[in-house]
């Protein structure tokens, strides 16, 4: 991997019950734009965004008359797409992150590994069912569209927490700086796979 390669991707996914389009950028400055219909997961994937230092640009068109949920899942396995596009053979980056963020009463740690491997382990009891009208059943799937897309390793736990929006917004906070660290060239690495396999 190029030191000064910009990681960039654009995936556009269609089925007939979501259009959804996610642009990319794993060396951006944290601009995002959002039109999910969902304002909750927006507000959510902006965290994302700024505290991954990731440009993220996502259009969705879901079936909402039904519910969210098709339309969270969707997010998750096309943004889980992209981003395994743009970060292509993952030579030379760090492989691991991981994040503590505290938000007043509450308190996240997300570990993230770009094995290669999709899986999900998630520990998070919200202390009630709907921040505003988002179901957070729903972060849930979200993830599991995107480390099965992605091809990572993610551990989400929520340590403390009595505010459901602030448990949310740590463990969407901690998220987005352990993708940073995990994506981060290491220059001890340049052009190294940091694997023993030799591949990820």
């Amino acid at each position: 991997m190029s030191m000064t390669a910009m990681r960039e991707a654009a995936i556009t996914r269609n089925t007939l019950e979501t259009q959804i389009t996610v642009r990319l950028n794993l060396d951006g400055s944290g601009q995002s734009r959002f039109e999910t219909g969902l304002p909750f997961l927006d507000h959510m994937m902006d965290q994302i965004a700024r505290h991954g230092l990731i440009d993220l640009d996502i259009v969705a068109h879901g079936d909402l008359h039904i519910d969210g949920h098709h339309t969270a899942e969707d997010i998750g396995i096309t943004l889980g797409q992209a981003f395994a596009k743009a970060l292509g053979d993952k030579k030379g980056v760090r492989r691991y992150g991981h994040a503590y963020v505290p938000l007043d009463e509450a308190l996240s740690r997300v570990v993230v590994d770009l094995s290669g491997r999709p899986g999900l382990s998630f520990h998070v009891e919200f202390t009630r069912a709907m921040i505003g009208q988002f179901d957070v059943d729903l972060f849930h799937e979200f993830f599991q569209g995107f480390v099965n897309h992605a091809g990572v390793t993610l551990h989400i736990d929520n340590l403390r927490g009595h505010n459901a929006h602030h448990q949310a917004e740590t463990v969407f906070k901690a998220f987005g700086r352990a993708l940073r660290m995990a994506v981060e060239p290491d220059p001890r690495m340049a052009g190294i796979t940091p694997s023993t396999k030799g591949t990820l």
